[in-house]
């Protein structure tokens, strides 16, 4: 079984349902009966059209429970509605999918669970080992997400900055389950990419390309967190940093920048540099200003300061970061990082361990305990 095309066909097939005038929920529980039906029944006698064959069985699924629901046997009328055998239409509702997950009203937690169920074809159960939750929580966040916006119809265009946002939180939630949901979010908006022209689609594409290209540097073979500066560049995807370098150059010429390709322009001079020492700390300077603009945001100013501290000088760098709240996540952190890099390790050692203590996952806090231990063996 090829589950890479089911994967691939389920947009599509619940695109038609809806434009059929099934409501989102019921089209999309329709859609997953039909998913497993096909995996009971290809393996023995695969069809010669599959998305046609998903269309039918899914449409008569859908039938079958509107005529089980005796509160809507007013609707049995849309039986005779059924459209003759023969193969499906080619349009392409993947798009509208995409928005209609990444609705306004529903949080982000249960946007991101309506897209990987809904775009990404994956399973309730799936979905919740990825999020590391009991498969009942998950499907009832995915139960409530498709109330939210059953019965939505879309008479302009979405916003597409709202799923770029989604797309964006799915990547950064990566590896944590029997799913990679890194390649995962590389693969939904590769699909937005195909869909819709768009420079920040693009810039997103490029980003995460440019990321996931380092991805099997980060960690040492115990598990252990392996920051930018210490990674064995030999080990990068040198064919997706190409990519994501020409996918970059294509959206910035068009002159329409945005945070997600100043981002990407970020991670791309990372990339380009042989050593961490050759890293082009003044031009990242100048794409975090770009960003700063972009998004008024404290988290793009804590990492400017890390680049000043690079570019400039730590003392630089320190002066930057006294201008921000103290209480920002990472800000003890670079504050110990930049005084290590003056060379006041007491300071810096007594900042390692008190990041530490509000690291985020288990993964950085040892690495701050490390950094800590290490200065403090070394003083």
């Amino acid at each position: 079984m090829d589950e890479a095309l089911l994967r691939g066909l389920t947009p599509g097939v619940l695109g038609i349902l809806v434009r059929r005038g099934a409501d989102f929920a019921a089209a999309e529980d329709a859609v997953q009966d039909a998913l497993l039906e096909a995996l009971r029944v290809w393996p023995a006698d695969p069809p010669r059209d599959p998305r046609g064959w998903l269309v039918t069985v899914a449409w008569r699924r859908y039938l079958d429970a509107l005529r089980s629901d005796a509160a809507r046997r007013r609707r049995e009328d849309r039986v005779d509605e059924e459209p003759p055998p023969g193969p499906a239409p080619t349009v392409d509702d993947t798009l509208r999918l995409y928005f209609l997950c990444a609705h306004p009203s529903l949080t982000p937690a249960s946007a991101v669970a309506l897209t990987l169920r809904a775009v990404g074809g994956l399973t309730t159960r799936q979905i919740a080992r990825a999020y590391l939750v009991p498969e009942a929580t998950m499907a009832q966040r995915i139960s409530r997400a498709k109330r939210t916006v059953s019965g939505v119809r879309f008479d302009r265009p979405g916003d597409v900055a709202t799923v770029l946002r989604v797309l964006y939180l799915v990547f950064n939630e990566g590896y944590s389950g029997d799913v990679d949901l890194a390649a995962e979010a590389i693969r939904l908006t590769r699909q937005l990419a195909a869909s819709v022209d768009h420079p920040e689609v693009a810039g997103l594409l490029a980003l995460m390309l440019l990321h996931h290209a380092r991805r099997a540097s980060r960690t040492a073979p115990d598990g252990s967190l392996v920051p930018l500066a210490e990674q064995d560049r030999s080990r990068w995807d040198t064919a997706a940093i190409a990519e994501g370098v020409g996918i970059l150059q294509a959206a910035l010429a068009r002159d329409r920048l945005g945070e997600f390709q100043a981002q990407a322009a970020v991670a791309a001079l990372h990339a380009d540099a042989p050593t961490a020492e050759e890293t082009d700390w003044v031009q990242i300077v100048e794409w975090y200003d770009e960003l700063e603009r972009l998004t008024d945001s404290p988290v793009v100013r804590l990492n400017r300061a890390v680049a000043v501290g690079e570019a400039d000088g730590p003392r630089a760098g320190l002066a930057a970061l006294a201008e921000l709240d103290d209480t920002l996540p990472r800000h003890t952190a670079v504050a110990a990082y930049l005084h290590e890099r003056e060379g006041d390790v007491t300071t810096a050692a007594r900042l390692y361990a008190e990041a530490a203590h509000q690291a985020p996952n288990l993964a950085e806090r040892d690495y701050l305990i490390r950094r800590a231990a290490h200065l403090n063996t070394g003083r």
